[in-house]
């Protein structure tokens, strides 16, 4: 049986994403991103994200299909982020694969946004190892994930009680006067800092934290003990160290990630640890997850940089592993879902 040629569609956010591929092979990944009309408001507007969507779709999936050199009605499937996400931005996407598969009378997949995170690797660095331990790092998420099996089975062991920890970037940028979106400028200007310069919380990992949440995390602490230290100087009028400050937030942050992912790998008894999400690009989580990883006797996989932030591509991933496993498509009367658990990975 040859691989599925798959065409996925992305609008959980604020990325408009077509991307298609063959079984593990990439060969269209075309996005494009709203995030220059939310600059100015410092964060996702989701009425702004849906309208862009709407503009973007179209244009996104003719390019998709230029680059992969595929007629529309060549795919064998098309799988769509049926959640978590945006509610009006995930309908935009819903309801024109929804139109699509109608039209072309192909089997449709609504697939889980997270789920995408992991199985975007494969196009880099094909089939992963099972068990392995995802850890997925993004402005709307931070979880670890037990994966046992991409198509049917991921277990969601811990994820983040308050902010995620690229929500945590934004919002301590916003308090340095640094652009959004936070974490690249953050993690820019923490290559001139002192990592331990200042003292920042580790959320979450206290002896008493670690009884109930041994691989939860959060971040909300963490972002109010840094305003609270810019505060404090502004009030006396000192300079602000941007650069330390920026390095000792990422430090703070790299370092409960890591130390967690480790401890999961470790209680799962795993030997690949796969890192995902937009949060996966920045040099700090990756330098040290890589450090204590190889300390600890475990491999680290992680997409490139460009198939780490929301993308079309992903879902395309996500869409050829269900069709390989043989699983029914979605009833075409599914609907949207922004509060859709990780272990549903098909609606």
């Amino acid at each position: 049986m040859s691989e599925p040629l798959v065409l996925g569609i992305e609008s959980s956010c604020d990325e408009t994403g077509v991307g298609i591929v063959r079984g593990h092979e990439l060969l269209a990944n075309e996005v494009a991103s709203s995030v220059d009309l939310h600059a100015r408001f410092g964060g996702v507007v989701p009425e702004v994200a849906s309208r862009a969507h709407l503009s973007a779709l179209i244009p996104t999936l003719r390019r998709a299909a230029e680059t992969a050199g595929v007629a529309l009605d060549d795919v064998d499937g098309i799988a769509v982020t049926a959640g978590p996400g945006l509610m009006g931005a995930l309908v935009v996407g819903v309801a024109a694969a929804k139109a699509l598969a109608s039209y072309l009378d192909k089997p449709l997949y609504g697939v889980n946004h997270l789920v995408g995170h992991v199985a975007v690797d494969l196009l880099d660095h094909g089939p992963l190892p099972t068990p392995a331990l995802a850890l997925l790092v993004s402005g709307g998420h931070t979880s670890l994930l037990h994966v046992e099996d991409i198509a049917t089975t991921i277990t969601e062991l811990g994820s983040t009680i308050d902010d995620a920890a690229g929500e945590a970037y934004d919002k301590v940028a916003r308090l340095l006067g640094l652009a959004y979106p936070g974490g690249p400028v953050i993690d820019r200007a923490a290559a001139d800092g002192d990592p331990s310069a200042i003292a920042f919380p580790r959320g979450l990992t206290a002896r008493h934290d670690l009884v109930k949440h041994r691989f939860g995390f959060s971040f909300s602490g963490l972002k109010t003990s840094v305003a609270r230290w810019v505060e404090q100087r502004r009030v006396a009028g000192e300079e602000i160290p941007v650069a330390d400050v920026a390095a000792s937030f990422q430090e703070a942050v790299a370092d409960v990630l890591t130390a967690k992912t480790i401890d999961a790998a470790e209680h799962l008894g795993v030997e690949t640890i796969l890192l995902g999400g937009g949060v996966a690009a920045n040099s700090r989580l990756r330098a040290l997850l890589e450090e204590r990883a190889t300390s600890a006797g475990f491999s680290v996989r992680r997409p490139r940089p460009a198939l780490c932030t929301d993308n079309g591509a992903m879902i395309a991933a996500v869409g050829a592993e269900v069709m390989r496993a043989g699983l029914p498509p979605s009833a075409l009367e599914f609907s949207a879902d922004p509060g859709l658990p990780v272990s549903t990975v098909l609606v």
